[in-house]
């Protein structure tokens, strides 16, 4: 099982100016002196942060592997500054961008890995990296990625009364599962989304991807998954569907799917 034991790095702050103005994003970044294998860069979920379970094995596994790591905060999560009602995906997304800049340059190659709301970032990254300059996408691994979520599973998911008080008072208070604390989803964050929606169209990748999904996930459940498999018709896809596993797969032997799925990716070198 995948045993945590390397020290966590100081975090280091990137600026990065939005139009509502700027923000400190928290990173930790593992580079290592010379190495020509893929790093590692984490995006994670919806009001997680860069020290959770999942994010802290990788790391692991890059010390393990001899390769750089890098994990984040978006706005208004976890070390960043700014307020999370007044995240984006337009905004988490430039983030992303900012910091993968930050820490490679152009002749270095990457394995994107999104968790849930990162799964969707991570395709949106990919896309945007593809069409600028910037590191090179070796491949791509989805943990029960939440693609198209402002639509599919929150707007979608509401009742007619709370997207009626979401219009009206431009927020709606959601009870978490996860926390004492209810998810905020902000109009803004709705209306937002729907200029990064891939919708059921084809999502041509050019790179391998894997993606690991809990068959007990309420959260985004398989069916959502299966639908982005079937988009992904142009690429390398392998889904591993764990039949117990709920939305966190944080479990030890998760953490195992995870990193012999980097493992997979690595090898195809």
């Amino acid at each position: 099982m995948t045993q945590l034991q390397s020290p966590l790095q100081d975090p280091e702050y990137l600026q990065v100016d939005h139009d509502s103005g700027a923000c400190q994003i928290a990173f930790r970044h593992r580079s290592i002196s010379a190495n020509s294998m893929p790093g590692l860069f984490w995006l994670g979920g919806f009001k997680s942060d860069m020290d959770g379970s999942k994010a802290l094995a990788l790391d692991d596994y890059a010390v393990k592997k001899n390769i750089s790591c890098t994990r984040f905060d978006y706005s208004g999560h976890g070390l960043s500054s700014g307020e999370f009602v007044d995240g984006t995906i337009s905004k988490w997304l430039d983030e992303a961008v900012a910091v993968i800049r930050a820490t490679s340059n152009d002749n270095d190659r990457r394995i994107l890995v999104g968790s849930s709301m990162g799964g969707w970032l991570a395709l949106l990254l990919n896309k945007r990296l593809k069409s600028n300059t910037g590191p090179k996408v070796h491949g791509i691994v989805l943990i029960a990625p939440a693609v198209d979520m402002t639509a599919d599973l929150m707007w979608d998911k509401l009742p007619e009364e709370a997207r009626a008080e979401m219009v009206q008072t431009g927020r709606f208070e959601k009870p978490s599962e996860y926390s004492d604390e209810p998810y905020i989803l902000t109009h803004d964050l709705i209306e937002d989304g729907k200029a990064h929606l891939f919708g059921g169209g084809v999502i041509e990748l050019s790179c391998p991807v894997h993606i690991l999904q809990g068959g007990r996930d309420t959260d985004v459940p398989s069916s959502h998954t299966l639908k982005l498999a079937a988009q992904l018709a142009l690429d390398d896809v392998v889904i591993s569907m764990i039949p117990d596993g709920d939305h966190r797969l944080s479990r030890p032997e998760d953490l195992d799917r995870l990193t012999a799925s980097i493992e997979t990716l690595l090898e195809n070198n």
